[in-house]
């Protein structure tokens, strides 16, 4: 028999997973699009996939900074739902969408201008070119984007969590047939080449937009949306605090993120070979995260749920669960890693060299994973706590202070080469994750109060 203490774990583990199942595919639906973005542009020409490929490096970070922005809801939304206050919530998505739509003025002139960002960068003038086209045809796909962005995270505040993934399969489909046809020249379109890729990707989050509001009004969740609120949406104070929470998300992302692309360019300091190997393993520990990630934003919903109904003791059961579902899951990875490192690497490539320099890194991506899992999940609770700006700094003492420097150190000064690097991403998400696992230790859910909403 069952120790009676077993049930509300398994209860909690089980809640948790039915959030995150959904999440995680409509964020490995979310990769799916731009890898078939990337292999349709590949197609016209080498030029082009380069272009593509700097273009949306930009793009992805500068839009990062937009969506940790918008995420500043997810504190407001999660705690105002669990108390049964579902204008608040209906409040701050408006005022999320209020932010995220300003912020896209300053992004738009980013992507505008993107030739001399990128010759400042060292590329090649006539790759920026393209490149800063290809970003001008998708300006306008930005207000749908924040829209999308901020009520999915509305959405999945509110324990709704199928129609993001249901939207998420139909624009794959959509955004294949748009590719297909714009930059090809079918079903009576031009061959338009990477401008014809730009105007798929604007219509593909056009598209996600005004189905994700279509499912909300087909299965009427739209009752505390769709109320137009007075004078109150511009209140400056609840502006501040909504920015004040996303800020910190914003800067914690992207120092993340940022990270990686920094340990990306020490790798090719390297040579090709060691760039080439870094970028398999790169790709495979981006895959398996798309795991943990569903379980953060689970985390992130159930801990702010919990604390706005008051229930703070079952706020840090959910927030121990899931922590120890993110960790087992990349646990699996990690023995995955372990002993796939000789045929891992060939799904990717056929070249001996890169083959075995990938599996020779594998094993210490598979140490990676453990604690890539546990410090995701640990920023989706101190999200959901609304105590967004511990994660930030932990990111820039773990990452920057830290880990970037070891990798430098070990892989340019002491020729450790390409492990090196690893050996320092490594210890940076270590860091990170024993910083947040003894923060929600002494100043977790059961210790904070929930936001005066």
């Amino acid at each position: 028999m069952s120790s009676p203490t077993s049930h509300p774990l398994r209860r909690e583990a089980r809640r948790l997973l039915t959030l995150a199942l959904p999440v995680m595919g409509a964020q490995l639906g979310t990769m799916l699009m731009g890898a078939v973005d990337t292999a349709m542009v590949g197609r016209i020409s080498v030029e082009a996939l380069a272009a593509a490929s700097i273009a949306n490096a930009l793009a992805f970070a500068s839009l990062l900074l937009v969506q940790g922005l918008v995420l500043g809801i997810d504190p407001i939304v999660t705690q105002a739902h669990g108390a049964g206050r579902g204008g608040v919530a209906g409040l701050a998505l408006q005022r999320g969408l209020l932010l995220g739509v300003a912020a896209c003025v300053p992004l738009s002139a980013l992507w505008w201008y993107t030739t001399p960002v990128l010759i400042a960068l060292g590329q090649d003038p006539a790759l920026a070119e393209q490149a800063t086209l290809y970003l001008r045809i998708q300006i306008p796909s930005l207000p749908f984007f924040v829209g999308f962005v901020t009520l999915r995270a509305y959405l999945q505040g509110r324990e709704w969590v199928r129609p993001a993934l249901v939207v998420v399969i139909a624009a794959n489909v959509f955004n294949a047939v748009a590719n297909w046809a714009l930059i090809f020249g079918h079903l009576g379109s031009p061959a338009l080449g990477l401008v014809g890729a730009g105007i798929a990707t604007t219509l593909t989050r056009a598209l996600m937009l005004a189905l994700l509001v279509l499912a909300v009004r087909v299965l009427e969740l739209h009752g505390d949306i769709w109320r137009w609120f007075g004078p109150e949406l511009w209140e400056r104070r609840a502006l501040a605090q909504l920015a004040a929470f996303g800020v910190p998300v914003a800067i914690q992302m992207s120092l993340e993120v940022w990270a990686f692309s920094a340990a990306t360019f020490l790798a090719g300091r390297l040579g090709a070979i060691d760039l080439a190997a870094h970028t398999i393993a790169l790709n495979l520990a981006a895959l398996s995260f798309m795991l943990p990630l569903g379980l953060s934003q689970a985390s992130v919903t159930r801990v702010g749920n919990l604390l706005g109904a008051g229930r703070s003791d079952d706020a840090q059961r959910a927030a121990w669960v899931s922590i120890a579902l993110g960790a087992a899951v990349m646990g699996a990875a990690a023995l995955l890693f372990i002993a796939g490192r000789s045929w891992l690497p060939r799904i990717f490539t056929d070249e001996a060299g890169v083959v075995a320099l990938c599996a020779s890194i594998l094993p210490i991506a598979a140490a990676f994973q453990v604690f890539d899992g546990t410090q995701v999940v640990g920023c989706g609770v101190l999200r959901g706590m609304g105590r967004t700006r511990p994660a930030a700094w932990f990111n820039l003492i773990g990452y920057w202070v830290l880990g970037l420097p070891l990798a430098a150190w070990l892989a340019l000064s002491l020729d450790f080469g390409l492990a090196g690097v690893w050996w320092g991403l490594c210890l940076g998400l270590a860091v990170v994750a024993a910083c947040l696992v003894l923060w929600i230790r002494v100043r977790g859910p059961n210790r904070v109060e929930a936001l005066s909403l």
